[in-house]
């Protein structure tokens, strides 16, 4: 063990149980030593403990690797940050759409996998990059205006491709050449899932019946698929710290190359593939990902401080895990990793009940029509029954709950008719918007 970086094993640690998965904690202080904590199982099936060579699918932090990769191509003059995508990607609608807008998040872009429920996916359907980058070719006008952010995995996606034509490379190499190898680390992008990445964990979710896998046969690099250690992501945070310097006043990372601009959680803006805090006495970078049960955060204050975790475990969120390190580090700098790691997981997700199957057999069901939308490929159908609407999409419905006069609510979207149905008799609907968190503005008609 080296001493300057010393490890608390699962074994030592007061949380530690092998037969439940669990999470990785890194904290460097500045100018100081770096200490990681493990608790918890890489594999359930194998007690195989947490360790430091653990590699985890840290998901959206990826974002800070791709959006360096477009950035230095900028440097380079291999791409040029204000060119609009269809230059590049020529199947690509949305004329005026920039680079620098995808990595910002303020290109409008639907996030086409948030689609994939009104396609008709189910959780353990196969999809592709290519098949995302499908949706994000028929979208014909922004969701949002012009420099409003909406966060979209789809414009990272449409960046990993344009990284690809303009090196004439997939993403993996290009980041393998540019970053990965140059710093030491050993991260991947995982670009099938059929390829076996070393030391790779797997991820739980707790149910009442037991432990559940949670990865999915996808792989979308670009937006995630980044499979990294611990100790990689903190390579790759002291490059970012030595190339940033808040001491020089040059401004937040990459900020000479992209400015920073308000995003979707106040006060926090967001710029080269990174959230800030821009406050004065707690400037800071950071980026969360959750992807198929793994959860990861990546910290790094303006006054040096790193803070890592990732989880392998559903119920264990790296986000909240990592909030719960800063604010317990404030207040006792000297805490150490098994205090840190014991407090910050002291309340775990209970296994709920799976609940029981009220679904409604559709043949006592009023039909209202089937339904298309330019931007979303195949159809959806509305029904009416018991004085509910039902949306309908390959045999699965879910019940529409009214939440206001002309507003109904589902599983993580909100149905808009034109106009206010005078009672709770079947109304009568040629037309709707669906919104989803993000992608927001589908306008549905009626099927001819």
């Amino acid at each position: 063990m080296n001493p300057t970086n010393p490890t608390i094993d699962a074994a030592a640690s007061p949380t530690a149980r092998l037969d439940e998965p669990g999470a990785t904690i890194f904290v460097r202080h500045p100018d100081g030593p770096s200490t990681t904590a493990h608790t918890g199982s890489a594999h359930l099936e194998l007690a195989v403990p947490i360790g430091d060579n653990t590699t985890f699918n840290v998901g959206s932090v990826a974002k800070q690797i791709t959006a360096h990769l477009c950035i230095r191509a900028a440097r380079d003059r291999v791409l040029a940050l204000g060119r609009p995508v269809v230059d590049i990607l020529p199947r690509f609608r949305i004329s005026d759409v920039t680079i620098g807008e995808l990595i910002q998040h303020l290109g409008g872009i639907r996030d086409a996998e948030s689609l994939l429920s009104l396609v008709g996916f189910r959780d353990l359907d196969h999809y592709t990059a290519a098949d995302l980058l499908q949706l994000a070719y028929r979208q014909q006008h922004r969701a949002v205006a012009p420099g409003r952010f909406l966060y979209s995995n789809t414009g990272y996606l449409l960046l990993a491709e344009i990284l690809t034509r303009a090196y004439g490379a997939g993403l993996q190499e290009i980041a393998e050449r540019q970053v990965f190898a140059p710093l030491g680390m050993t991260a991947r992008f995982k670009t099938d899932p059929r390829e076996v990445i070393p030391a790779a964990a797997s991820s739980y979710r707790a149910t009442s019946r037991g432990w559940r896998h949670e990865q999915h046969p996808v792989t979308l690099p670009g937006p995630g698929s980044l499979w990294c250690t611990a100790a990689d992501l903190n390579r790759w945070l002291d490059h970012l710290w030595h190339i940033w310097d808040p001491s020089a006043d040059n401004g937040l990372p990459s900020e000479q190359h992209l400015g920073y601009r308000p995003s979707d959680h106040p006060p926090y803006t967001y710029g080269a593939g990174l959230y800030a805090d821009p406050r004065p006495g707690r400037t800071a970078v950071f980026h969360y990902g959750h992807e198929q049960g793994f959860s990861a955060a990546s910290h790094l204050a303006g006054t040096g401080l790193r803070v890592i975790c990732l989880s392998n475990h559903a119920g264990i969120a790296a986000d909240r895990v990592a909030a719960t390190v800063l604010a317990d580090l404030a207040h006792t700098p000297g805490a150490g990793p098994a205090e840190l790691i014991s407090h910050a997981l002291r309340t775990r997700s209970v296994p709920q009940p799976n609940p029981a199957d009220n679904s409604d057999t559709e043949a006592s069901h009023t039909s209202l029509g089937t339904y298309v939308c330019d931007d979303v490929p195949g159809t959806i159908r509305l029904t009416h029954a018991a004085g509910s609407l039902y949306l309908w999409r390959r045999g699965t419905s879910d019940r529409l709950t009214r939440t206001g006069p002309t507003t109904y609510a589902a599983n993580g979207y909100m149905l808009t008719p034109p106009t206010s149905p005078a009672d709770d008799r079947a109304p009568d609907l040629d037309s709707f918007v669906i919104d989803l968190d993000r992608a927001p503005g589908l306008r549905y008609r009626r099927a001819p």
